[in-house]
């Protein structure tokens, strides 16, 4: 294929770029409960989230991946002009790379997994035709802006009244957190594993049937309450603090759960969404060496690591700001609401994964956030915030994919 080598180069740089607009924008799905509760300070943030996003992205990101990102169209109409899924491909990958450089600009947290289908979406259209675009999973995705936050939503506000009517309303709350915490533990533990192991691990050839799964989560989560259970113990208290400065000593048993959770998020988060990067890079460099089309494209570790690099590389440049959004721009944060809301995200992730819901992880951690905020009262969240985040959602979609058609025929024209 005539310049293959600059396809390539372009791929590495555009895939780069939208790497960094992932770590940019999406980590906060991670770190921004931890931070924004005060569990782990931004610095403690950035490198837990750096160390376990580019372990997740490196070691699990997955060895094949689709050629065309959701199935949103079928690939092998495009198998009599690979030159068309190159172009089309590079300008999803600048075009998704510019939605989220905007969003992080502005701190709106939005789907990568949405700005890159709309990417597709808008070449596809111009390249082949609307008949292309599989609309059904289009409406799919529409109708995750209102599921994923209202499941994951009620699912918080349930969690997080269990621990105001278990923990802080009664007359021993901390005697009571240290009775309760160790059970919120195993939860968390078994559903982060579970999204580790549903989501994160099966690129790894490790066959796992559900009930393995389940089996190894819940042992983890048994080991990790043991572990849980020693640092609470361990911690020291002062009893009077806590009804004076917000439930101090309370708080500090909920912030060993933390980072639990922040570790384990941020794993599955790196193998999970570095493909909405690295995969129409790998696309690329599959037709450019083979000079053909096929269904899935391998990926080989090198893209990876650039993947994992450039996830870190835009978190520690730019992700406070979208973390400053998640963690403190909705409504107050401590740990124990944190927990609540990060389990509550985790728990809707792991039922998604089982059932086929379309769900979107940005879209469901605000959800539980807001309901965490709902169980203390609708005067606890900031409106205009979440005003600005739905709307950014709706965008996405339409953004991604106007600037996709422009990049796509800036890009043919150069080369053609």
């Amino acid at each position: 294929m005539e310049y293959a080598t600059l396809f390539i180069v372009l791929a590495c740089i555009f895939g780069f770029f939208m790497a960094w607009g992932v770590g940019a924008n999406d980590v906060a799905n991670a770190m921004g409960t931890s931070v924004g509760s005060r569990a782990l300070t931004i610095k403690q943030a950035v490198i837990i989230a750096a160390i376990f996003e580019f372990a997740g992205a490196w070691l699990a990101g997955g060895a094949v991946t689709q050629t065309i990102r959701s199935g949103m169209l079928d690939a092998n109409l495009l198998a009599g002009t690979p030159e068309i899924l190159v172009f089309g491909m590079l300008a999803s990958l600048l075009a998704a790379g510019t939605w989220l450089l905007v969003a992080s600009i502005f701190g709106w947290p939005v789907s990568t997994t949405h700005s890159i289908v709309g990417a597709i979406i808008g070449f596809a259209i111009v390249a082949i035709g609307m008949e292309a675009v599989q609309w059904g999973k289009v409406g799919a995705i529409a109708i995750s802006w209102v599921l994923s936050p209202a499941l994951s939503g009620v699912v918080a506000f349930v969690l997080f009244r269990s621990v105001q009517i278990l923990i802080l309303d009664t007359p021993n709350p901390l005697d009571n957190a240290k009775r309760y915490v160790p059970y919120y533990i195993f939860l968390a533990a078994f559903f982060t594993a579970l999204i580790t192991l549903l989501k994160g691990l099966t690129h790894l050839g490790m066959d796992l049937t559900t009930f393995q799964s389940y089996g190894i989560a819940a042992a983890f989560a048994l080991m990790t309450a043991g572990l849980g259970l020693l640092a609470i113990r361990r911690l020291r208290f002062d009893p009077a603090d806590d009804r004076d400065f917000h439930f101090s000593n309370v708080e500090k048993v909920f912030g060993v759960l933390m980072l639990v959770t922040a570790c384990a998020m941020a794993f599955a988060h790196g193998s999970n969404d570095v493909a909405n990067a690295v995969g129409p890079l790998a696309a690329v460099v599959s037709v450019v060496q083979s000079g053909e089309v096929s269904v899935h494209t391998p990926m080989p570790m090198w893209i990876l690591l650039l993947g994992g690099v450039g996830i870190v590389l835009g978190l520690v440049t730019y992700g406070h700001r979208v973390i400053a959004t998640v963690g403190t721009g909705i409504t107050q944060l401590t740990p124990s609401r944190g927990f609540a809301a990060t389990l509550a995200a985790a728990m809707t992730v792991v039922l998604a994964s089982g059932t086929g819901l379309p769900i979107s992880t940005t879209h469901t951690l605000v959800g539980a956030i807001l309901g965490v905020g709902l169980a203390r009262g609708i005067a606890a969240i900031n409106l205009s915030v979440v005003r600005a985040i739905f709307m950014s959602w709706i965008i996405t979609l339409p953004a991604g994919a106007l600037l996709s058609i422009l990049f796509f025929f800036i890009i043919r024209a150069a080369f053609s």
